[in-house]
């Protein structure tokens, strides 16, 4: 009887640490970071994912899915996302910020991974741009980071879509931003606050003037809701170089589109330009007949600055 109930308990304590050993695998599983390759990688040289980072909480990273391309010399500008309806989580932007880092950018989204069904939780808050801008500072001074000396902290573009505009206009001041970019948005004023959704943030029209680097608006057209606060903040802003370009696809854009359509096409050429400093792009907004008024639908219209600006 002695060496029947020890060798039942020697299986049942094995079988304990079995089961322990598959529920901590389950665990672990559960537990480790998603990631997920979009429309093969997109369309640029860099074929990029889409994926958390344990990191940084409540963010979405888009990025190369091959880092050792890119080193001090050869690094990844960033660009900082936030979504619309202050959705915290870009599952309806993932298309147009994966084909935007599969061109070479690091892209640090607001927001939770996204999933098919959406996200259905608390609101995204403006400081979440700031958690950033701050996380890609920390990664690129990490020695046991993947991201070690690979970002380009001269080359941040900060920008959102609507609600995710709003909170990019609320941080225009950081010193580490280098461009902007507003995505069918732009600040309410005293007469059109009260048909704003609960929850946004309202910056006043006076933080216009707190911009401190090249912005672009990207509005839907005249049935974009936003419309009309863009092109009022554009024509407001005149102490740094600006432009409104507009496609007439109303407030939702081209972002769920395959490669996020026409938008990732004009965003990219903005980033080109200003993160990059590539000449070509440049021409997509200068000059008299440049590439924007050249494509199908789309209208541009800019400053003096912008114009003078290499």
């Amino acid at each position: 009887m002695k060496v029947k109930s020890f060798l039942f308990a020697a299986f049942a304590a094995t079988t304990l640490m079995a089961i322990g050993a598959v529920s901590m695998s389950f665990t672990m599983m559960e537990d480790a970071p998603a990631s997920r390759v979009v429309e093969e990688g997109g369309t640029g040289p860099y074929k990029a994912i889409m994926k958390e980072e344990t990191t940084l909480d409540a963010h979405t990273i888009f990025v190369p899915q091959d880092l050792s391309v890119f080193n001090e010399k050869n690094p990844l500008p960033v660009l900082v996302w936030g979504n619309g309806a202050c959705t915290n989580s870009p599952w309806e932007h993932y298309k147009f910020l994966n084909e935007i880092a599969s061109h070479g950018y690091i892209v640090v989204a607001t927001g939770y991974f996204p999933h098919e069904d959406g996200y259905r939780g608390p609101m995204s808050t403006t400081e979440q741009q700031i958690e950033s801008m701050d996380w890609v500072e920390q990664q690129n001074a990490d020695k046991n980071s993947p991201y070690y000396k690979k970002i380009d902290l001269k080359n941040i573009c900060v920008s959102g879509m609507s609600c995710g505009g709003l909170q990019t206009l609320f941080n225009c001041a950081d010193k580490r931003i280098k461009a902007l970019m507003i995505c069918n948005s732009g600040l309410f004023n005293q007469e059109n606050a009260g048909s704003a959704v609960g929850g946004m943030p309202m910056p006043p029209k006076s933080k216009l003037k707190e911009i401190h680097s090249p912005i672009m608006y990207m509005l839907g057209g005249e049935t974009d809701i936003a419309y009309g606060n863009g092109m009022d903040d554009f024509h407001r802003i005149d102490h740094v170089p600006a432009c409104a370009t507009n496609f007439p696809v109303g407030h939702g854009g081209t972002y769920g589109q395959p490669h996020g359509g026409e938008f990732s096409v004009v965003a990219l050429a903005w980033l080109n330009w200003q993160l990059k400093g590539d000449q070509e792009a440049a021409k997509m907004f200068k000059g008299t007949d440049c590439g924007i008024s050249k494509r199908e639908g789309w209208t541009i219209e800019k400053n003096d600055k912008l114009e003078k600006s290499k």
